[in-house]
């Protein structure tokens, strides 16, 4: 079971807390505001980093043994590595916008528990500034255990997100699931050279073959930055397998190589936007083969090399929303208000190696609304695909909502509905619904087609249990729907809509750098076929509720 199942039964009738991020030093009332500061045209003087332990020993409820102990092992984040992604130095003029945007960058690091920017001092129009982290525990010897769509996932691994408090992520595990079995490693570094390059590698030994990739980018990593470059190289070698009903059909080798290379530039944040420009070029090679042994498809596709230098445009609006009690429970969430989008169009061209001439193209765009007041509502749309002789194919189009609608601090209405279409795609280009992509009640994998839908409804809780200072909990009655149809890989049996209810619980690994949300569900299907079975039990990590 999950490191943190041991719980469900003990955090019903455990006290409740309220978390406490300890103040280092105090902070005079008398003080101005970010806002007030930047009005008055104040510059910024010193900046102090206040790293903080895991746990606060001067809350009594944190005192104790357990918890002295590990925050003696913990190391630290070095406070250089904060001060590398602080977005403003010693003489700039004070800005609400950086300071905000400077909290929403440290808060992206898994090895912060919390983030806090305030003044320290004030005088003669200079205002020093305090930077204080609270650090997670970092090193995670993980055991873990998955069930979703009647299947089992398992892996036991051995991971630090924040080696020797310099941001340096490493990791080593054995991973079972549905598809494969094998043996991982990964290794990243986010601060490189000017702080902002991100060093990354990974390898999988599979069962089925070998998976790797490396990169070297220095991305658009605030709203100003001017400029940004990198290169991505992957090679993917594996077994692809067509399901029906929640078994699998048929099987094929499939041998994938990318490789992309790019460089950007922008003219930063100018009248609250943000546009930026790039050109680079891709590539990416698939190859099928049959596999001996295996069934056969019945039509397998041909391999396809696309080699094609492409421009990208991305615009971002600024602004940004705090909230609370959305996916997360008791911690800041930022949410995109702003119209964000991008568009990047290729040419792949024999000339440089590709099958055939074609346009190669991906779009997106997203935005947040508040129809009511303290409503939110997000919508989001991407289209990816090729032209060539005069049609388009393996085209897919998506969008999706989510809305939501807090009844109070403790209880919200939460909904979504996502649709997704296949255009001319191959004949292993497929869309799969089933317990493992939001149909709980379901088989994984159990409807197939070129054309898909769900609607997800939940009414969402949010306790006050704070589990040992570790845990947070709370809760969910949901009921989904959807439907998988249309194209040849599209169930013909039974391509009625599916729906089904369920509750569950959420168990929040606050305190970890890992900080996965551990879904207890029990869900049963309302117009199930012969075979499914009337209750499934899920148990599924994920990054929110």
């Amino acid at each position: 079971m999950h490191r943190a199942a041991f719980v469900l039964t003990l955090g019903l009738f455990c006290t409740t807390a309220t978390p406490v991020f300890a103040q280092a030093v105090s902070q005079s009332s008398n003080l101005p505001s970010f806002a007030e500061l930047e009005a008055a045209g104040a510059r910024i003087g010193e900046i102090r980093i206040l790293n903080l332990d895991i746990f606060d020993l001067q809350d009594p409820q944190e005192d104790n043994a357990l918890f002295r102990l590990a925050n003696k092992l913990h190391i630290k984040t070095r406070p250089g590595v904060i001060e590398r992604q602080l977005l403003f130095k010693s003489g700039d003029r004070f800005s609400q916008r950086v300071m905000d945007e400077t909290e929403r960058v440290l808060r992206t690091n898994r090895y912060f528990y919390d983030v806090k920017l305030r003044p320290a001092s004030y005088r003669d129009g200079v205002a020093d500034v305090e930077v204080l982290t609270r650090d997670t525990w970092s090193l995670d010897p993980g055991v873990t255990f998955g069930r979703s769509g009647g299947t089992n996932s398992s892996s036991i691994s051995l991971k630090e997100y924040n080696l020797l408090g310099t941001g340096i992520s490493v990791g080593y595990g054995r991973v079972n699931n549905v598809d494969r079995s094998g043996n991982e490693f990964h290794a990243q570094y986010n601060h490189a050279f000017d702080g902002w390059t991100s060093l990354s590698y990974s390898l999988a030994d599979n069962s089925d073959g070998k998976r790797q990739t490396a990169a070297v980018v220095r991305p658009f990593y605030s709203l100003d930055t001017r400029w940004a470059a990198g290169v991505t190289v992957s090679q993917d070698n594996r077994i692809d397998s067509i399901y029906s009903a929640g078994t699998i059909a048929s099987q094929y080798r499939h041998r994938q190589d990318n490789a992309e290379a790019f460089a950007g530039w922008s003219n930063g944040l100018v009248d609250g936007w943000t546009k930026r420009y790039s050109i680079g070029i891709s590539s990416r090679d698939d190859n099928y083969q049959l596999e001996p042994g295996l069934v056969a498809p019945g039509q397998l596709p041909s391999g396809q090399k696309t080699v094609a230098p492409f421009i990208r445009f991305e615009v971002i609006e600024d602004d940004f929303q705090k909230l609370s009690n959305r996916n997360q429970i008791g911690r800041p969430e930022f949410f995109a208000k702003g119209l964000a989008g991008s568009v990047q169009i290729g040419r792949a061209l024999t000339s440089l190696g590709s099958s055939q001439d074609s346009w190669v193209y991906s779009a997106s765009v997203s935005k947040g609304f508040n129809p009511v007041a303290d409503h939110d509502l997000f919508a989001s749309a991407s289209v990816a695909g090729q032209y060539g002789d005069g049609q388009v194919r393996r085209q897919l189009l998506s969008t999706a909502l989510r809305y939501y609608l807090p009844l109070n601090k403790r209880y919200l209405l939460y909904g979504s509905i996502s649709a997704d279409t296949l255009t001319n795609p191959d004949s292993t280009d497929f869309l799969t619904l089933g317990g493992d992509n939001g149909l709980r009640g379901y088989p994984l994998r159990y409807r197939s087609g070129d054309r898909r839908t769900l609607l997800t409804l939940e009414a969402r809780g949010y306790t006050d249990l704070y589990l040992y200072r570790l845990f947070r909990v709370g809760g969910a009655v949901f009921y989904d729907i959807g439907r998988a149809w249309g194209g040849p890989s599209a169930n013909t049996a039974n391509a009625q809509w599916m729906s089904n209810v369920g509750v569950g619980l959420r168990i929040f690994s606050v305190r970890s750098a890992f900080s996965n949300v551990l879904h207890l569900d029990i869900a049963v299907p309302l117009n199930r076929d012969a075979g499914v079975k009337p209750v499934q039990f899920l148990v599924k990590t994920k990054t929110s509720f």
